[in-house]
């Protein structure tokens, strides 16, 4: 079964569910502002999250599991501090404050998606 990070007021949350609904996959929703992921459990993700389909893809950068739209992102100048954080200090605080982080997340515990792109999700998750 899925785990779908999300906010429920989000509107690409709710696109990325009815995707899944519509498709027929089954997922548990977890509140991403309530419980955001693990640090361990966010760096699994950020090792899955590679191009679906394409062997050696490289996963996606970390600066791209940032909601950099939102108000904490840009009343903390996350985008100054990163350059200077190492990969650790990134997962923690993402771990610690689920409105730092895009959505939605979507894992099966082998791969895992950010954000709603309908190709690669309809890819990774038909």
């Amino acid at each position: 079964m899925l785990t779908f990070y999300g906010y429920k007021k989000c509107s690409t949350c709710r696109k990325a569910e009815k995707a899944l609904e519509k498709s027929g996959r089954a997922f548990n929703f977890v509140d991403i502002t309530e419980n955001p992921p693990s640090a361990a459990a966010l760096k699994k993700i950020v090792q899955q999250s590679g191009k679906p389909g394409e062997p050696g893809a490289l996963p996606l950068e970390l600066k791209k599991f940032f909601n950099t739209s939102g108000i904490q992102y840009k009343e903390l100048k996350i985008k100054d501090k990163i350059p200077g954080m190492t990969e650790s200090q990134i997962l923690a605080m993402l771990a610690g404050n689920g409105r730092l982080l895009k959505r939605p997340l979507v894992t099966d515990g082998s791969r895992s998606t950010v954000g709603f792109d309908e190709a690669v999700f309809g890819k990774t998750w038909r």
